[in-house]
């Protein structure tokens, strides 16, 4: 028997740490190749961990919640055969390379060692390194501190990052919640019922057993790398919002009408994909808010294709999911990719490819009942679109005043590449459309 690691890879986009959200084996465990072992949550997405071969869970190296960087050892394998590697270790390995019949799914974890000159590994601070093992005797002290390490994994509840936020949030201890999840895995609807079954039997804390009055949470994850974009974007570019209020009474009866259509039956497309199908037909009008600011170079990157973002709320934060050549696509193809790129964000596996390269970006603040708002430029693009809520209140109609569908629309644009003319007829176009869809007859 031999032993190897298995190093967090390379997830690509440029990531270099990743946090473990759930083991889905245990020490002892027998898994085989492609088995997903464990879940990691980058800054963009949640990512599961195939197994890199067949073999049996010697040792976790690290807990649920705990952030590691990319590299550094997840898990300990012993395997029937090859000398002992590290798996995502760069340098070249000892011994004859080993030939595998088959390989991992996920692209990233390190090219296959060729020759025996390998550089030893540096130990890292608080963790023994693993000696390399030829004989299962040797590989003894190793397996021998599993259940030391499965020990301090069981000493902490096991819930992912979400729902740790939930119980930090309602002042719960996890480890008096009882999961109900896989493996005892401590589930939202786990720590709302200890919350609600704590609120009928007692009135509701203002303070913490400690006294507190405050919660601290830590700014990692999606949080971390909005937060940083948002920093990027106000203090890197001059940014300007214009506003503009419609009568879109028009686009919502033409909604109506498409949902009833037997080719719209699956896309079901709503004032959020008109919105996009009116943005991506007015970019062709002012293709200066579909560029790109290059400091390197001195110049600006004008794009022939439009990678439309589409700014998401999830459970993990705000993700921005992009829809690649969104300028090809039909409004059903609109439609459908929205549809599409929500569910997948909101279930948290949006891949990170999909989560960066966006052209322009649109924010549906309407959805939370909000009218308007001075969205900020996603880093790298030139403007963003806020689409707010549909009011139903009077107005001027026909020479007289009617109740009519009204809808608040506000784009911010960087003020380097364009300039208020630009905004402003590229603003009106859009709300042209949704005034008169077939206006849009005229525009093409």
């Amino acid at each position: 028997m031999a032993l190897k690691e298995f190093a967090l890879p390379d997830l690509g986009e440029g990531l270099t740490e990743s946090e473990l959200v759930t083991w889905k084996v245990a020490v002892g465990d027998i898994v085989q190749l492609n088995q997903i072992i464990a879940e990691v949550e980058t800054a963009k997405a949640l990512v599961e961990l195939p197994a890199p071969y067949d073999g049996r869970v010697s040792r976790l190296f690290v807990e649920p919640g705990v952030t590691v960087a990319v590299g550094e050892p997840l898990v300990a394998f012993e395997v029937d055969s090859g000398e002992p590697e590290v798996v995502g270790d760069a340098g070249p390995s000892e011994g004859p390379a080993e030939v595998e019949q088959r390989e991992p799914t996920l692209v990233g974890y390190g090219a296959r060692p060729e020759s025996r000159d390998r550089p030893a590994r540096r130990a890292r601070p608080g963790l023994a390194p693993m000696a390399p093992a030829t004989t299962a005797a040797s590989a003894a002290p190793a397996a021998s501190a599993a259940p030391a390490a499965a020990t301090a994994l069981a000493e902490r509840p096991r819930a992912t990052p979400p729902v740790r936020a939930l119980a930090r949030e309602l002042g719960i201890d996890l480890a008096s919640v009882a999961g109900s999840g896989d493996r005892g895995l401590i589930t939202r609807g786990d720590v709302q019922s200890f919350a609600d079954r704590g609120a009928q039997a007692e009135p509701p804390q203002t303070t913490r057993a400690d006294g507190s009055r405050e919660t601290r949470i830590p700014i990692r994850g999606v949080r971390k790398a909005t937060a940083d974009a948002m920093m990027r974007s106000a203090f890197g570019a001059p940014q300007a919002t214009v506003f503009l209020t419609v009568d879109a009474t028009a686009t919502i009866e033409l909604v109506g009408r498409l949902r009833a259509q037997p080719e719209f039956a699956e896309a079901r497309p709503g004032l959020l994909a008109v919105v996009a199908k009116a943005l991506l037909l007015a970019v062709r009008r002012t293709p200066a808010v579909n560029s790109r600011w290059d400091e390197a170079a001195n110049e600006i990157v004008q794009t022939e294709y439009v990678h439309l973002g589409i700014a998401a709320a999830t459970p993990r934060g705000l993700l921005v999911p992009v829809i690649r050549d969104a300028d090809a696509l039909t409004l059903g193809g609109v439609s459908a990719a929205i549809r599409q790129l929500a569910e997948t964000a909101r279930a948290g596996r949006t891949a990170p490819a999909d989560l960066s390269g966006g052209t322009i970006t649109i924010t549906n603040v309407g959805v939370f009942g909000v009218d308007a708002g001075t969205p900020i430029l996603t880093p790298g693009e030139a403007a963003i679109l806020a689409v707010g809520a549909v009011r139903r209140q009077p107005w001027e109609h026909q020479g007289g005043i009617a109740l009519r569908e009204v809808v608040t629309l506000a784009l911010t644009f960087d003020h380097r590449i364009v300039d208020g003319e630009q905004a402003s007829r590229f603003l009106a176009d859009i709300g042209r459309i949704l005034t008169d869809p077939a206006s849009v007859l005229a525009m093409v």
